[in-house]
């Protein structure tokens, strides 16, 4: 009986990692984003009142097709670190 009651948690212990939003470093993303976004165009992308990007997610997804466009090679955190300074900076979006 006791295999039983340590099989789930022990499931929940190895997936809650996976669940828990990662942390992101805002200040890694400004790096980013100054280094490799800023320079082909500036910040009037992000503010102007016609954006395409609406949601949280869609600004991720957004940095990713910026970033593969550029032929960057960045992490997926790298991605997040941006997009999360973005937010925090121009967007406003709750996660």
């Amino acid at each position: 009986m006791r295999a039983i009651t340590t099989i789930p948690l022990l499931f929940l212990t190895l997936t809650s990692g996976g669940v828990m939003a990662q942390e992101t470093d805002t200040s890694a993303g400004k790096e980013l984003v100054t280094n490799n976004c800023t320079e082909c165009h500036g910040t009037e992308v992000y503010t102007r009142a016609e954006r395409r990007v609406k949601t949280r997610a869609g600004l991720s997804k957004q940095v990713q097709r910026c970033e593969q466009t550029l032929g960057l090679t960045w992490f997926e955190e790298d991605v997040e670190n941006a997009a999360e300074f973005l937010n925090k900076s121009y967007y406003h979006f709750g996660k």
